[in-house]
């Protein structure tokens, strides 16, 4: 199969991975026969295309919060803020756990990928500010630990937010709860 041709065929599985998430009423719904299907492909070019329909939907889910970011301006402020790094990771940390409540059906699809199966030195967008937070005194090792941590513990989050609504009583939908539940993980890690 010819480059060009791979890469269409990778646009209409992502096309069509984007549409029956965005469109249906459970990710368990999105099946590699409905995606296929949906992009006029064989069921094969998954696994060929991107070796698994977790990646494919891991990949669609990157696309969404791509999306997502450039429309949340106070990101890119915060971002681009003379503000500590800690307040930098506990902003990026809301914002994206707002974005994954808002987006469940995407969150739902690829979280327990990304938590069990995706490389580890992929999704560490908090490393930066992990390692600005301790100067020097942690090394990189210890830096990525915490950060893939506090990734980890906000993903999870998302995965069973409901849950934690009902159980623990923490509102991750709500700001100032959501704000709350990150500072604390983010102090609690960063030893503030």
């Amino acid at each position: 199969m010819e480059k060009r041709d791979i890469e269409r065929t990778k646009q209409q599985l992502l096309t069509a991975a984007e549409e029956l998430l965005t469109s249906c009423g459970s990710a368990d719904e999105v099946t590699s026969r409905a995606i296929t299907q949906r992009a006029g492909v064989n069921l094969a070019m998954i696994n060929y295309c991107f070796g698994s329909r977790d990646e494919l939907l891991y990949q669609v889910f990157l696309r969404l919060m791509a999306k997502a970011q450039q429309k949340e301006p106070e990101m890119i402020a915060v971002l681009m803020s003379e503000a500590p790094p800690a307040e930098k990771l506990i902003e990026v940390h809301c914002i994206m756990i707002k974005l994954m409540t808002e987006n469940y059906n995407y969150s739902k699809a690829v979280t327990e990928y990304i938590l069990l199966s995706r490389d580890m030195s992929r999704g560490m967008e908090g490393l930066p500010f992990v390692q600005a937070h301790f100067a020097g005194r942690k090394t990189e090792e210890e830096c990525r630990l915490i950060a893939c941590q506090l990734t980890s513990i906000s993903e999870l989050a998302v995965l069973r937010f409901r849950e934690m609504k009902e159980l623990c009583g923490v509102d991750l939908t709500d700001e100032e709860q959501r704000r709350r539940f990150v500072t604390e993980n983010v102090n609690r890690f960063l030893e503030v």
